[in-house]
């Protein structure tokens, strides 16, 4: 797979999220699989910023025409910041999911959680292995 479906400078959940971290900050968001699984998006219910999140709760929802998901946050922290382009833009995650569609900005309350994350390599393994269930 390419670089530009997968970013090698992300790290991956099972549940198809990313997320990309710049010094003690996580930004995050759902991956080029899981926006083409979800099909067009549109309806996104942020969460607010400020709120604190733990690793594995439930950051946000994310409606399309097919379904409706929650999305999980990948790590523990404060909500500095949310994506308000979303809200009336809930397409963009389709179209950018990993610049322009990010869903959130979290102070990492715990840098070791990032070990519990897949790397890009593990993360194809992981989509490789499901598609073949």
């Amino acid at each position: 797979m390419t670089e530009d479906i997968y970013p090698l400078d992300l790290k991956y959940t099972k549940d198809h999220e990313w997320v990309k971290t710049e010094k003690d900050v996580a930004i995050i968001g759902i991956t080029n699989y899981a926006q083409e699984e979800l099909g067009d998006i549109v309806f996104v219910e942020l969460p607010e910023a400020g709120t604190m999140i733990e690793q594995k709760e439930e950051l946000c929802v994310i409606e399309s025409v097919k379904t409706v998901s929650n999305i999980y946050a990948p790590i523990s922290g404060q909500i500095i910041e949310v994506n308000d382009n979303l809200s009336d833009s809930p397409e963009t995650i389709n179209e950018s999911p990993y610049e322009n569609g990010w869903i959130a900005t979290i102070a990492m309350s715990d840098e070791k959680e990032l070990d519990d994350l897949m790397t890009v390599n593990e993360y194809e393994n992981f989509i490789d292995e499901s598609s073949k269930e």
